[in-house]
This record gives structure tokens, C-alpha cells and sequence, in this order.
């Protein structure tokens, strides 16, 4: 804005002393000080507003308005309400230095000029970005984006000085202008982002995390739900679509800067459409070779596939990759949402490392769904030392796969949604990859069989009676650990006694008396007393095999 309009405001109540050649100039800002030197705060292009407090006397005056004409600030505004008249020594040293003199009536806050200047400015940026913004989106529909969405983002910094950071829905940051957010930050605001979305509640959301204030507006694509359409049902999109995050309050922006925002959503949407896009040949290699599995074709077939694969999926690497499964599915109540579509969305982003940022990851994954399962094929590059394989460089491990998304996704699949995931070995040819598909799903059962929102089971645990526990009828279930346990909890909750724990102590030590005694910090023959009151209480005789496994199945299973 030029400083000539703040004299046309009558609002503001100005009255120029000096300057009247100097109004063209452009404000970019506005500053408060009673500083006697502040030009450490100053940029240049500000509305300087002073209460004088900093003038002791006459010979004060210019020295304080050389720093300011110094720094190329746009004009100074005095208040009355300190000494009444605006000292004529001040007066002059503004005329001297051809700074722009303006009295700000007592009956005048400097908030309220503040605010008046701080809206006009922005409404201005907010315009021309607006302009930027809108030819970017043209030039992005119509062509390949140039840079993706950090242009975007760093012309929200440059123009409006705000900063804003792209996330997806598991908190992993996509783009970011600036320094990025720390992990639980993106966390925390994909996960308010997601409860908002399923509540109904219309963006933007807001949040405060250790004292910042976020807005959190969301990025709709253009092609989301089956087959392009539009979508009928948030639970459709809430687990792929993206959010842009900034940092800043928007409750009480004005109209158009919350427009323009919508319009940075909308372009990044462009773009995410376009990534979407890419993932079809991905998507597609995973398909074919899915089907081949399935339909047992020949392992000389389905090595084939593997090997046009390979390249597109680990691209630079000459040798044959291992490969995993994960065999992830989301569930619905009623089951009216297909569980496909979204199950795949989700695991693509889920394989990703969180702590990487960028969608570049997201090309090494291949994943098809079928039916309301998603399948992700996923290559590892083998470690060879002077021709030797000697096993992939890291395999995916199902308990950590969902360590870092675990609470966001709780939040999008809310109180009527569930996700199940399973995690195969490693295998190194075709003939495994059957086996390896099905011990995928068979984990992912047991996943399915535990409490919780979000639930993964490996490989590992199919080897165990993990395998079994989780198919137990819950019927049979309760009246097993109920003959075993309850007595004990009984006689714990008269006497105050700790048969329980102790039983846990005791298994948890192989049955080892000097081990468990030293654990629970008792003498052995107070140890030696309470396995009696067990054995007293429940029948049993723990020097016995098989009353050790019972009583360690009832603790695994209540």
C-alpha cells in the first residue's frame, strides 16, 4: 500500500507534518518501537509507529530519525498521548532527513493501525501471489510441474512470509518450505487433520502443538473414489488424500488470503493427481505378477515378470532383488466402503520410510489389491560380498512398519474402521513368492484376531502359538483362563497377596527358584510359599510340564 492512503482513511485519524512529496512510497510493513536505536528490527518499507517514550530531549530527536531514514523505513507515526503536540525538534529532523511525519490522535490505538496497514498489505500480497498461483495452475494442468509443490510453498514464504509444509495422511512430509517438522509434530497434525475429516468438521482445522498454531487445510484430488468418480463417502479418500499444514491461525484471516489458500490446495491436488498417475505401471507389474502367483503359473513365468520388474522398481541395481510380501486390508462396519482401493492408497504410503521426505521412496513399491485386500510386492536389494548373496540388506519387520503412522491412522479409521496387516520372510525367487503371499495373509488373520484399530503380526509369529492363540473361540477361551486364574485373582484381591504376577515371574524364569526370587526381591522360601498357595489354589503342580504350559497359555490368552 502507499502511505497517501493512510491519510484518506479517516478511521485512522493521521495528520501529516512533513513529507507531503514522500507519499508515493510503498509500505510493506509495520513496526512499534520506543527504542532509542532500532534498526536490529528493521527491514525496510515499514509504518514506524512510536509513543516517543525513547526522547528525553530536544537533541534526541535526530539521531533517532537518521537510523530510521538509514534502515529506508517509509514514514514515522507520533503519538500524542505521551507530550500532546508533536515536538518541533522532531518535526524538523524529519524534514532534515525527508522522512515522512505523521501525529497519530491519543484517541487512536496504534493496534488499530496495525491491524489496518497488516490487512492492507496482505490483502495486496495475498492478490499478487493469487495471480502467481493461478498461472502456475494452468501451466501444471496443461504440462509436467515444474518442481512440484515446494514452488508453491516457497512462494507462500517469500510473498506472505508464511510457512507451510504438505503431508500425507500418515504424517510423513511430502514438501516443505524451510526447516521440516519434526516427526511427532506431523504426527500430531495428520492425526488432528484425520479426526476432523471424520467428524465432519469443515476445514481449515486448527491446532496449537508446543505453543505454535497450525491450519491444516486439506488436499482433495480431482480423480478419488472407484473409477474417477467423485467420491460419495469421506471414508473413501480420509486415508490417501494429502494436507497442506501452515503455521499460522486462520480463524480470523480474511476472505481472500483464505482463498488463496484453497487455491495452493488445489494446485498441489494437480500434482497428486499426477504422482497418482505414475503409479500405474507400478501398480500394473504388481498385478500381473499377483495373478501369476495365484494362478500357479510356472516359476519360470512368473521369473520373468520379476525380471522386467526389477529395473523399473529398483532402477541402477544389476542384480536380482529379494522380495517381501505385505498383505494389508481395511474393514469397514457394514461393509458398504470397498476396502480395496483404499487399502492399497494406504499401504504405498505405509511402506514409505516416514522419516524420508519427498514421494520419491514411493516409486520402489509395487502394490495390486484384489478384492479388499491390498498386496504389496516389495523389492530388496541383495547384499553380495565377492559373488555371494548373503540375504537382502533389510527386510521389513511387521512392528515397526506401523510404529510412527499407528496414532494418525487410528484417528482417519476412527470408531468404525479397522487395519490389518501381515508381513511375509524374505524370499529370493519365484517359486517362494506363493509361499510367501500366504503367509502374508495368514499373518495379517492373525493381526485381524487382535484388539485394536491398527494391528500388524510377522512371519515370525506363525512359528509360535501366537499362531494359535487368536483362533481360540472366545467362549472356550474365557472358561480356560477362568479355571486357571481366577481362584489366584481372587485370593490377590482378599489378601492383598501377588500370586499373579508371581506365576508370570516364575514362568518368565523357566521355572528357575534363585532367578525369580532375586526378580521379585523376595527370600526363595517366601517364593517356595506362594507357588504352594498356587498349586494349593488351582490343583496344579508347577514342577509339571504340562500345568506350565497351561498356566502360560491362560496369562497369554486373559
Amino acid at each position: 500500500m502507499r502511505l497517501r492512503a493512510l491519510l484518506e482513511t479517516e478511521a485512522l485519524g493521521l495528520r501529516l507534518l512533513g513529507g507531503e512529496d514522500e507519499l508515493d512510497r510503498t509500505v510493506r510493513g509495520v513496526m512499534t518501537t520506543d527504542l532509542r536505536d532500532p534498526s536490529r528490527y528493521l527491514t525496510g518499507g515499514e509504518l514506524v509507529l512510536t509513543g516517543l517514550a525513547w526522547r528525553r530531549n530536544s537533541a534526541d530527536s535526530e539521531p533517532f530519525v537518521r537510523i530510521l531514514a538509514s534502515a529506508g523505513v517509509a514514514g514515522l507515526a507520533a503519538g500524542e498521548a505521551e507530550l500532546g503536540d508533536i515536538p518541533d525538534d522532531l518535526v524538523s529532523a524529519c524534514r532534515r532527513n525527508r522522512l515522512p511525519l505523521f501525529a497519530v490522535n491519543e484517541d487512536v490505538a496504534f493496534a488499530t493501525i496495525t491491524e489496518y496497514v497488516v490487512r492492507q498489505v496482505s490483502g495486496e500480497r495475498a492478490g499478487d501471489l493469487a495471480a502467481v498461483v493461478d498461472r502456475h495452475r494452468r501451466l501444471m494442468t496443461s504440462g509436467p510441474a515444474g518442481g512440484g509443490p515446494d514452488v508453491v510453498l516457497d512462494l507462500l514464504t517469500t510473498d506472505l512470509d508464511l510457512r507451510a509444509w504438505v503431508l500425507s495422511p500418515t504424517g510423513r512430509q511430502i514438501a516443505g518450505a524451510g526447516e521440516p517438522l519434526a516427526p511427532g509434530v506431523c504426527a500430531a497434525l495428520a492425526g488432528e487433520h484425520l479426526a476432523a475429516v471424520r467428524t465432519g468438521r469443515r476445514g481449515p482445522h486448527r491446532i496449537s502443538i508446543q505453543g505454535i498454531a497450525y491450519s491444516l487445510f486439506p488436499i482433495r484430488g480431482h480423480g478419488r473414489g472407484p473409477a474417477g468418480t467423485a467420491t460419495r463417502d469421506v471414508r473413501e479418500s480420509v486415508l490417501s488424500d494429502w494436507l497442506l499444514a501452515v503455521e499460522a491461525d486462520a480463524g480470523d484471516w480474511p476472505a481472500e488470503r483464505l482463498d488463496l489458500l484453497q487455491g495452493v490446495t488445489q494446485l498441489i491436488a494437480v500434482e497428486r493427481d499426477r504422482r497418482d498417475a505414475a503409479r500405474t505401471v507400478r501398480r500394473r507389474l504388481a498385478q500381473e505378477v499377483l495373478e501369476l502367483v495365484q494362478t500357479g503359473a510356472p516359476p519360470a513365468e512368473i521369473a520373468a515378470r520379476l525380471r522386467v520388474a526389477a529395473p523399473v522398481l529398483l532402477p541402477g541395481l544389476g542384480a536380482a532383488p529379494h522380495w517381501q510380501v505385505v498383505v494389508a486390508r481395511v474393514d469397514w462396519d457394514g461393509g458398504d466402503i470397498p476396502g480395496g482401493p483404499v487399502a492399497q492408497s494406504l499401504l504405498e504410503e505405509i511402506l514409505v520410510d516416514p522419516s524420508v521426505a519427498g514421494p520419491e521412496p514411493s516409486d520402489r513399491i509395487a502394490v495390486a489389491h484384489a478384492g479388499d485386500e491390498a498386496i504389496a510386492l516389495v523389492p530388496l536389494p541383495a547384499l553380495s560380498v565377492e559373488g555371494e548373496d548373503r540375504g537382502p540388506v533389510s527386510a521389513l519387520h511387521a512392528d515397526v512398519l506401523l510404529t510412527s503412522v499407528r496414532e494418525p491412522l487410528a484417528a482417519g479409521l476412527a470408531d468404525d474402521g479397522r487395519l490389518t496387516l501381515g508381513v511375509s520372510a524374505a524370499v529370493h525367487s519365484a517359486e517362494g513368492l506363493r509361499g510367501a503371499l500366504e503367509e502374508a495373509r495368514h499373518a495379517r488373520r492373525v493381526a485381524a484376531a487382535r484388539p485394536g484399530r491398527v494391528c500388524a503380526a510377522g512371519h515370525h509369529e506363525l512359528a509360535s502359538h501366537v499362531l494359535l492363540l487368536p483362533f481360540v473361540p472366545d467362549d472356550v477361551r474365557r472358561a480356560f483362563t477362568a479355571r486357571l486364574l481366577d481362584p489366584l485373582r481372587d485370593y490377590d484381591r482378599r489378601h492383598r497377596a501377588e500370586l499373579i504376577p508371581t506365576l508370570e515371574a516364575f514362568l518368565d524364569c523357566d521355572g528357575s527358584w534363585t532367578r525369580c526370587a532375586t526378580r521379585l526381591h523376595l527370600h526363595v522360601n517366601t517364593l517356595r510359599y506362594r507357588v504352594g498357595r498356587i498349586e494349593q489354589l488351582t490343583g496344579r503342580d508347577l514342577s509339571r510340564l504340562e500345568d506350565k504350559l497351561d498356566f502360560f497359555l491362560a496369562l497369554r490368552m486373559s
